[in-house]
């Protein structure tokens, strides 16, 4: 007795496969949501499902914390050069020329001054995209500088951090600009001026080891990665299975390591309220 028969196309050759522009369609790396670009824009790429937060770049965020055309990048034209020759699958000039075109971003941080609810501040950007948001001389200057403007202005100094690390490209200089950054925000913090550090993800490394850890009040978005060395090194190297959660922003919050976790939509008004708080404090 036959129970069960297979039809004879699995598949109509009558279906018409429906066209779907490429590009405009986004998987949820979380909960593989399928989104529309215009829709995840819109919620300032923050998944309407799950809340997990993409990976944007330093364009986005100026676009989403700045008064419409108030913002002035400063120090444009910066660019990196090779103290090393370093060269591993590619020269480093070479890979800093390609990535500049690819990215159109000259180096891995955009620095500039604008407003946020009307309030000026002095504002530093990380961008993942360029070498994986590494630390070489040209970030180190660009926020040194950022930090020096909000110190001679008076004027608050906010940087958004998105790093892998030092850029290995640039050895000891590359390491430099922790000592260097973290100088700056000293005398800053003499003056009494306020420093915001926000932590995105990933914030790794030098960077997580100098200025982005050195707020007088420390930020990160939900479920951030933040850490020196990564989890997997450090299990590596232990020898032990790392708590669940393990640095991810509600843990470090947990030990005290951030003040706040604020989601995306929420930190332009987080950040003009902080700002209204230390102005009053004066």
């Amino acid at each position: 007795m036959v129970w069960f028969k297979r039809s004879k196309h699995n598949i109509s050759p009558d279906s018409k496969k429906l066209d779907m522009p490429d590009g405009q369609w986004i998987k949820c790396e979380s909960c593989s949501e399928i989104i529309h670009n215009k829709q995840l824009e819109l919620n300032h790429w923050v998944c309407l499902k799950c809340n997990y937060h993409f990976r944007i770049g330093s364009k986005e965020y100026i676009n989403l914390l700045f008064d419409k055309g108030t913002f002035r990048e400063t120090d444009k034209k910066m660019k990196s050069g090779d103290p090393l020759k370093f060269e591993d699958t590619k020269k480093y000039n070479e890979r800093i020329n390609s990535t500049i075109k690819k990215s159109d971003l000259m180096d891995a941080v955009k620095t500039g001054t604008g407003k946020i609810k009307n309030q000026k501040v002095s504002f530093a950007c990380m961008d993942f995209k360029f070498i994986g948001g590494s630390m070489g001389s040209v970030v180190g200057e660009k926020i040194a500088r950022a930090i020096d403007r909000g110190y001679k202005e008076k004027i608050p100094v906010i940087v958004i951090s998105q790093s892998g690390g030092a850029r290995m490209m640039e050895g000891a200089f590359s390491l430099m600009q922790m000592a260097k950054t973290s100088a700056r925000l000293a005398r800053l913090a003499e003056a009494k001026l306020p420093f915001i550090s926000v932590m995105t993800d990933p914030t790794t490394g030098g960077v997580t080891a100098s200025y982005s850890m050195l707020g007088d009040i420390n930020i990160a978005e939900p479920n951030a990665l933040i850490g020196f060395a990564g989890p997997r090194v450090i299990k590596q190297t232990i020898g032990k299975d790392l708590p669940k959660g393990f640095q991810r922003s509600e843990f470090l919050q947990e030990k005290g390591f951030l003040d706040f976790i604020v989601d995306r939509k929420d930190l332009r008004d987080k950040i003009a309220l902080l700002i209204e708080y230390f102005a009053d404090e004066k």
